[in-house]
């Protein structure tokens, strides 16, 4: 039996394990997350920090598998890509291809070259350069690490005051010695998910994201997305300059994006791994297309045909459940009203758990599917009230006498 090295085993990584697994392989699932809720999906697992490129290449060459496919992370993707280069396996782009693609500061640099639409930014090493920074770019802006994703060290600053406040925060967390200034593109934020082949996109998906409490980590995605058409074939032919600029490997494509009151589509991120917290299932939901299977294909340089969507009619979405205070779980509560819309849900919270970042904490997924648009526009922006962590009160603190 062929050996896969899966590069993760979150929540997240549970659609990727299971179409490795239905495509015949044995599959290795690895990761700092011990306890990860998609380990025993797999047929084995090793402890090993996939964002250590170094071990994630000793681990393949001592396993002998025969591909690597990256979780739902921009260091597991950097990890496989250069495994795969340095063992000679397929479905891969080059690690300095992926580096560009998914360092920040590189994109943006590359994008400038191709001619895509992204903010205009600048690299900075220290405090001198983040002044200069602000003043070539003017306010608001956004503090960014090159490296990191889900908000982690971002911050909008409308001074240099807090620039600088937000550079040091940002070096405290990042891996590398520089940071990203870059100017604060306003608009509606959306996900752009597409399969290349051959350099050609064959499969898109939109959606439109949701927030809650934390402004930089999507809680949430519903399609089909409010996307003109023209936004839409902007960003296909984006996608095309990409692959055929890079020469990419055929595979995914997932972009985020600020779509301008003008209709312009302004690209932010860029990854050619899976997105987290299902989000492939999202666009299986609505397209009718295997999308793991495809993710995973890619990566283990498989050839696939060109996918057949079977679009859904109605309006999927995918809702993370987060909480807006500290303390410990009682419930999930979930209000008849919109039982009746939930299609599938996974929730993993224990009763009694302890939450303590409320800008990160995720108790589970649920998936909604609401045949008209009526219905759908109406409970978008109340989900969060009808599906809610319940929290113990927390007792107060007795004062001394």
């Amino acid at each position: 039996m062929k050996k896969l090295l899966l590069l993760g085993g979150s929540h997240a990584e549970i659609p990727l394990i299971r179409a490795a697994k239905k495509m015949g392989y044995y599959v290795i699932t690895t990761g700092n997350q011990t306890d990860g809720l998609g380990h025993p999906y797999g047929d084995e697992y090793i402890n090993c920090d996939f964002s250590d490129k170094e071990a994630i290449c000793a681990l393949a060459k001592e396993k002998q598998v025969d591909a690597i496919c990256s979780g739902c992370n921009d260091f597991a993707y950097l990890s496989a890509a250069y495994a795969c280069e340095k063992l000679g396996l397929p479905g891969h782009d080059p690690y300095e291809t992926a580096v560009k693609i998914h360092h920040k500061d590189r994109y943006r640099a590359l994008a400038g070259e191709l001619g895509i639409e992204t903010p205009r930014a600048c690299s900075c090493e220290n405090l001198d350069e983040v002044r200069q920074a602000c003043e070539t770019l003017g306010f608001p802006v956004i503090v960014k690490p090159v490296d990191l994703t889900g908000g982690k060290g971002m911050r909008r600053c409308d001074s240099e005051e807090e620039a600088l406040e937000a550079y040091e925060g940002a070096t405290q967390v990042t891996r590398e010695p520089k940071i990203v200034v870059e100017e604060f593109v306003t608009g509606t934020n959306h996900g752009f998910s597409a399969y290349i082949q051959d350099k050609k996109v064959t499969l898109y998906f939109v959606d439109n994201e949701q927030y809650y409490l934390n402004p930089y980590l999507v809680s949430g995605a519903s399609a089909p997305g409010d996307v003109p058409r023209s936004a839409v074939d902007r960003l296909v032919k984006d996608c095309e300059k990409l692959a055929e600029g890079l020469q990419l490997e055929d595979g995914i494509l997932h972009i985020q994006f600020v779509l301008k009151d003008d209709g312009m589509p302004v690209i932010i991120e860029v990854c050619r791994r899976a997105p987290g917290d299902l989000y492939v299932h999202l666009v299986e939901l609505l397209t009718g297309v295997d999308y793991p299977a495809y993710i995973v294909a890619g990566e283990m340089g498989i050839p696939m045909p060109h996918p057949e969507p079977d679009m859904a009619k109605g309006y999927y979405v995918r809702h993370c459940i987060m909480a807006d205070r500290q303390g410990k779980i009682k419930e999930v509560r979930i209000s008849g009203e919109i039982a009746p819309f939930i299609c599938e849900k996974m929730l993993w919270y224990q009763p009694g758990e302890v939450i303590e970042d409320i800008l990160k904490y995720k108790a589970g997924i649920v998936f909604l599917y609401f045949s008209k648009e009526t219905e759908y526009r109406h409970y978008l922006g109340k989900l969060t009230e009808l599906i809610a962590i319940e929290v113990e009160e927390q007792q107060p603190s007795k004062r001394s006498q």
